[in-house]
């Protein structure tokens, strides 16, 4: 029982991230209709700029991952505006091979700048785990679990009840109407894929420092996103939270019950069990609301 609970705790912490990680990519896809290829870059993005702010810029830890999010944001609402919005007219395969060609330059740019050694982001937390009965965990797991949480919730509140997010949930369900409703469709894409962009920034910033960072740690990223989107279905936000949690308690228990090294490939054995068994994911179309 105690390592059951042991896998449970580390299971939601690293699925709070993998949350994150998964709205941002169905979101996206959900609004937009488009495969984005650059999603685990800036998850690597994120980390790289909490590493960048900490480490060479020395400033303060919890400042650096709020500044990554907003370049991640930033960023992103500069590629939509400059570069995807020059597609909306185009067919389906030449934003796809765009997607790809964005995800190649962003991957070799940063290896080019941070060159190929993983990096280290150091963090004003104790290395002691704090120990709670039969479960110990690191003050900075605890941090990143409060952290992604706050961040869902506040994710929910906004598309839930905010106009912004009835103007995304209005043009997820007809875009046409939406416009002619008074929605700036454009804007909302814009406003979209930042959002989308800025929530795998985040999650590269949150788990940044738990983990090593590396110009490669995108690629892992995206498989795990897709998986995740996959699962939960995809345009459901709902279904991405859910699909987040369950990947990655999947994973931990996977990894401490049966093997270490199959970690990675225990989530997606589920999902080929849910593309055989419910290929449109947990939650259908007519569920997806927010």
């Amino acid at each position: 029982m105690d390592q059951f609970l042991q896998h449970l705790v580390n299971g939601v912490m690293l699925g709070s991230t993998y949350a994150l990680l998964g709205i941002g990519l169905t979101l996206i896809f959900g609004i937009m209709r488009i495969v984005n290829f650059t999603h685990g870059e800036f998850y690597a993005l994120g980390a790289y700029m909490t590493y960048m702010m900490v480490s060479l810029l020395g400033l303060n830890f919890f400042a650096a991952i709020l500044l990554a999010t907003v370049i991640g944001i930033l960023i992103g609402a500069l590629f939509e505006f400059v570069i995807l919005r020059r597609l909306k007219t185009t067919d389906i395969d030449s934003v796809m091979i765009v997607m790809i060609g964005l995800w190649i330059a962003m991957q070799n740019t940063e290896q080019l700048i941070w060159g190929g050694v993983a990096k280290l982001i150091p963090s004003p937390f104790s290395q002691q785990p704090m120990v709670f009965g039969p479960v110990s965990i690191s003050p900075l797991k605890i941090f990143v679990l409060a952290a992604a949480v706050l961040l869902l919730i506040v994710f929910h509140v906004l598309i839930n009840h905010t106009r912004l997010g009835l103007a995304m949930r209005s043009t997820f369900q007809d875009r046409d109407v939406a416009a002619l409703m008074g929605v700036n469709v454009g804007t909302i894409y814009t406003a979209t894929f930042a959002l989308g962009s800025g929530l795998a920034a985040v999650a590269g910033a949150l788990l940044g420092p738990v983990f090593l960072v590396s110009p490669t740690m995108g690629d892992l990223a995206s498989l795990k996103a897709f998986a995740i989107v996959i699962l939960g279905g995809l345009g459901s936000t709902v279904g991405a939270t859910i699909g987040g949690f369950a990947i990655a308690l999947v994973e931990e228990f996977g990894a401490g019950y049966i093997s270490a090294d199959y970690r990675d490939a225990f989530s997606f054995l589920v999902i080929v069990a849910v593309l055989i068994l419910k290929p449109q994911g947990l939650f259908t179309m007519k569920e997806r609301v927010g």
